[in-house]
């Protein structure tokens, strides 16, 4: 099959409406942009194959991407691929893609601390696609430059490799504080130095916020809730956390940092926004991070089992990452300053989850013509330490104060990572 006649794929709402734009425009902010262009950003293809069958390759490798990005060609440079030497010939975007053309009036200065993480780059792509000046603070250790490399050099941008443990100093009127490993695997790998990041971090920024009279919204987690006794978990339950276990680093951090923020908000009029944010997932998750939803995509595109720890019977709710933005962006403009949940109420057991996307994996597989030689099968593993057994959040305040619900059902968004994931095996980036 062609590029050319690759079927465009209908994303659907949870109301059965084709979804066609993101965001919204309320509390005085437009944030609504087409999904295509956001596609273009994170569905483009990264390089191209040069080799005996470079063109076979080539061809194999747009089609993968067309699904979602036909007719973003514009603004997609590759970098090329040397497959008998196994070397990359960088090269940047030959052209940006258009960006609202705002009045200095309108227009920002964003701040956003791990920028160039997961969830921080699919908000720098909306904020830059809106028009706004926006610096990213990253230190890599969890996040990487390709995922805003596609902005570098433009005029309304800024990348500053940077620390948040350490001060920093800049002119802004928005803070997005994102900076802190996420995942179990990263967040454990180095424990002091995430607690290190949760506390001194948002020390440094509040205080940047302090100065220079930002707003400061702080990224913080339904980790604050623990394993929880209350279910679903609504934002005036204080929890039931380990303050010793092997998780205590990231969840005691976030506790703190939501803490700190609240003492600069009384005592020093900081003007602050709490987000707490449940699982996610979407384009340029980490395939190694560990969790869940990427950890069930990757094996089963792969052909190997599909690993589901404890019984199965544990709950999730997944939210798709576009949902999360939405409801970051309506937060930050808003006026409420108490803590609110960001997540979607569609719950899961593992188990089924697990089956799901297996289902899913398949679904893509044969309307692609490749059809595996065996069917992926599901194995149980021993549960880890202080693993929560339900979490889904009560979203009645952003329902209520934000107008915020999330609109992609689970199906359409999974549907869409697999075809990432997909994509990013064909091309060999992953």
């Amino acid at each position: 099959m062609s590029v050319s006649q690759t079927p465009s794929i209908r994303t659907l709402d949870k109301s059965g409406k084709e979804i066609t734009t993101v965001g919204f425009q309320r509390f005085g902010f437009d944030c609504e942009v087409p999904l295509d262009t956001l596609r273009s950003l994170y569905l483009r293809p990264h390089y191209v194959t040069v080799a005996a069958n470079a063109e076979e390759d080539e061809a194999k490798q747009l089609e993968q991407h067309a699904h979602f990005t036909r007719g973003s060609e514009l603004y997609q440079s590759k970098s090329i691929f040397h497959a008998d030497t196994h070397s990359i010939s960088y090269t940047t975007l030959s052209r940006f893609p258009p960006v609202k053309l705002l009045p200095p009036t309108q227009r920002k200065r964003i701040l956003v601390t791990g920028g160039a993480g997961f969830v921080g780059s699919h908000l720098v792509d909306r904020l830059m696609v809106l028009g706004h000046e926006v610096t990213v603070l990253d230190n890599f250790f969890t996040g990487s430059k390709t995922t805003v490399s596609h902005w570098v050099g433009h005029p309304n941008f800024e990348l500053v490799r940077h620390d948040v443990v350490e001060p920093f100093m800049i002119e802004c009127d928005q803070i997005y504080h994102l900076a802190c490993p996420a995942s179990p695997p990263h967040y454990q790998f180095n424990a002091v130095k995430t607690i290190k990041t949760s506390f001194m971090g948002t020390l440094n920024m509040l205080g940047l916020a302090k100065r220079t009279k930002a707003r400061f919204l702080i990224s913080s987690t339904s980790e604050v809730y623990g394993d929880p006794e209350v279910h679903p978990q609504h934002e005036d339950y204080w929890g039931h956390v380990n303050p010793i276990g092997p998780r205590a680093c990231y969840d005691e951090g976030k506790r703190v940092a939501e803490t700190l923020a609240y003492g600069f908000h009384r005592q020093d009029g900081v003007d602050i926004r709490v987000a707490r944010i449940f699982n996610t997932y979407g384009p340029r998750m980490n395939p190694f991070d560990g969790r869940v939803v990427s950890n069930f995509i990757v094996q089963a595109l792969r052909g190997e089992d599909m690993t589901v720890y404890g019984d199965g019977k544990q709950t999730r709710s997944f939210q798709y990452i576009h949902d999360l933005i939405d409801g970051l962006i309506a937060l930050m403009n808003s006026d409420e300053t108490r803590p609110v949940n960001v997540g979607n109420s569609d719950e899961f057991t593992i188990g089924d989850f697990a089956t799901l996307v297996r289902e899913i994996v398949e679904k893509v597989q044969k309307e692609d013509g490749e059809l595996p030689t065996r069917r992926v099968e599901i194995v149980y593993k021993p549960m880890p330490t202080d693993d929560p057994q339900k979490r889904r959040p009560d979203t009645t305040r952003a329902k209520e104060v934000l107008q915020w619900q999330p609109r992609w059902t689970v199906r359409m968004g999974l549907e869409e990572m697999v075809r990432y994931y997909k994509a990013k095996i064909v091309e060999g980036s992953m």
